[in-house]
């Protein structure tokens, strides 16, 4: 896996802000979790990209709904939500 230095600089501060008191255990476990949900948020940002553009390809829900592991019902708001249809 590589890191930008977008990626690294993002690490550091993160560090550095959990960092401070006596237990630097939990300062660590802090920055992994903050970094962790950074970058969960940006995968499923992709993720929804991804499911509005097989739809607009011609997938169904129920398709889309099978491979992505989740619901038709959340597929249906992530495909609704499509910015590029209003």
């Amino acid at each position: 896996m590589s890191y930008t230095e977008a990626d690294v600089s993002a690490a550091i501060a993160a560090m550095d802000k959990y960092r401070s008191g006596l237990d630097y255990e939990i300062g660590a476990a802090l920055a992994v979790v903050g970094l962790s949900a950074a970058r969960a948020d940006r995968e499923i940002t992709v993720r929804d990209d991804m499911i509005r553009a097989a739809h607009r390809a011609g997938a169904s829900l129920r398709q889309i709904a099978e491979v992505s592991g989740l619901g038709r019902k959340t597929v249906t708001a992530i495909v609704e939500a499509d910015p590029l249809r209003a």
